[in-house]
């Protein structure tokens, strides 16, 4: 079982060098005092002795490390590891007695398995319980091990929902208020009909189909060591067989330059094949290559991208002459995605020194009021703060009260429908998808295979009923 483990935290990294996570980094950059390299052979930079030593893979805690050293003089390094190479980086570091790092940090799906292998400390010998009830409860049960035992905080809440186009709603839809468009995102049959009929007006309801992938489904994909293939799965399954085969997508990959593009207007309509890279006539990922070889396209404009709340940084920086025209409304399901979780080494020898600084973080009002206007929008997870901010109006979404419905979203997640499986199974299930989308399979050959998969991956560990 603990090798399992380990090689768990190892895979994880391949897993997120396809995610967007916010904050997250895919080059090393200068730290806050020093600079590192951009390689995971980077040799890592320490404090002095009065001061602490952080690796992390986000940006965030550059910004925070240089406020906290403004505030209060305490020297803080930092030292940024690319998202894909961070779990292998720390993993080895920590086994091997070599992790000089007094915080260290993970995103969800990395940290199970950091708390089973004794990276991160015990927060609660710290003085943890005291903050219970001030953070949002699924971020607060995240950040806490299979014992109960706290270990993590995140200064982040992630909330999925769908931004979507005020204008493009009004003219189709007859409205643009967020309440009246949830319904349309509901459920997934709503959400084919809806994009039928924004079709049916030369729209197209996603970029790509993958905008309805932090609403795959509301059940936990193991339960009492089975797995658990329950009926929203295979309903999600269908919805983006539907948005794929009947060209409801301006078939955009997430991350790519179309993607981006639609964001601020006019898109290519793309082909299945150059999504699935059958046609690899276009180059998606390079800008000026892509608007050569799509000039001659007709085009269109996206309704909606499904996004968690930090969505609302990736939009504004990409909206361009369609800011203010876009509102955001909840989806079919309570989803989640990314957010950075703030620990400390359990290696380390300056634990007071890292929790007050964990602490400044996460649970300050002070801090928690400034890293709004600092970030200019990201939701962060102590709660007296967003409810003081609730009324809060934003420009680029039509004046909604975002941080209102982030919270409202946010105390709708289950987190205990949540497993250390899902991002393996969830990615083998998006395999399956594909396989079925593209015709490579048909359903019921591409879901045997999906078992095929889990059986030969869990061995011994997950009880796979057909």
């Amino acid at each position: 079982m603990k090798l399992k483990k380990l090689v768990s935290v190892l895979l994880v990294g391949t897993m997120l060098a396809t995610l967007g996570a916010c904050g997250s980094n895919e080059k090393g950059t200068e730290s806050a005092a020093k600079t590192d390299s951009n390689s995971t052979e980077q040799e890592m930079v320490s404090a002095g002795e009065d001061g602490i030593t952080i690796w992390t893979f986000t940006e965030d805690l550059k910004t925070m490390a240089e406020k906290y050293t403004e505030d209060t003089g305490v020297e803080v390094v930092v030292n940024i590891i690319p998202t894909a190479d961070y779990p292998t980086k720390l993993t080895t570091a920590m086994l091997g007695g070599s992790c000089d790092a007094d915080i260290i940090v993970g995103e969800p799906q990395m940290l199970d398995d950091f708390f089973d292998n004794g990276f991160f400390a015990n927060l609660d010998d710290l003085g943890a319980k005291d903050y219970d009830g001030k953070i949002v409860d699924y971020v607060w049960a995240r950040g806490k091990d299979a014992e109960g035992v706290q270990r993590a905080i995140s200064y982040q809440i992630t909330p999925a929902g769908f931004f979507y186009r005020r204008d493009i709603a009004k003219e189709v839809f007859g409205t643009e208020d967020p309440t009246e468009i949830g319904k349309i995102f509901s459920n997934y049959d709503e959400i084919v009909k809806a994009g039928e009929k924004l079709k049916a007006k030369g729209y197209r309801i996603f970029a790509s189909d993958s905008e309805v992938s932090y609403f795959s489904g509301n059940e936990a994909w193991v339960v009492d060591g089975k797995l658990n293939v329950a009926d929203c799965r295979t309903e999600y399954m269908d919805l983006v067989v539907d948005l794929y085969q009947k060209d409801l997508t301006a078939y955009a990959n997430q991350w790519s330059t179309p993607w981006y593009q639609a964001m601020a207007g006019e898109v290519p309509i793309l082909t299945a094949d150059i999504q699935n890279y059958q046609d690899d006539s276009v180059n998606v990922w390079d800008a000026e290559q892509f608007a050569e070889a799509t000039k001659d396209l007709d085009t269109t404009q996206v309704f909606a991208f499904g996004l968690p709340s930090w969505g609302v940084l990736t939009m504004r920086d990409h909206v361009g002459d369609t800011a203010g025209s876009w509102g955001f409304c909840a989806g079919p399901a309570a989803g989640f995605g990314g957010g950075t979780y703030i620990g400390i080494a359990d290696t380390s020898n300056k634990k007071d020194a890292a929790w007050k600084f964990l602490q400044w973080c996460t649970l300050n009002e002070d801090t928690a009021n400034w890293w709004i206007e600092k970030s200019q929008g990201d939701a962060v997870s102590l709660i007296s703060v967003l409810e003081a901010h609730a009324s809060d109006e934003n420009p680029t979404y039509g004046n909604q009260h975002m941080y209102e419905l982030f919270l409202e979203l946010a105390k709708k997640i289950d987190y205990s429908k949540v497993t250390r499986y899902d991002q393996t199974i969830g990615d083998l299930w998006g395999k399956a998808i594909s396989n079925i989308k593209t015709g490579a399979m048909t359903k019921e050959e591409a879901i045997n295979d999906f078992y095929d998969q889990v059986e030969s991956t869990y061995a011994g560990e997950i009880q796979v009923e057909r």
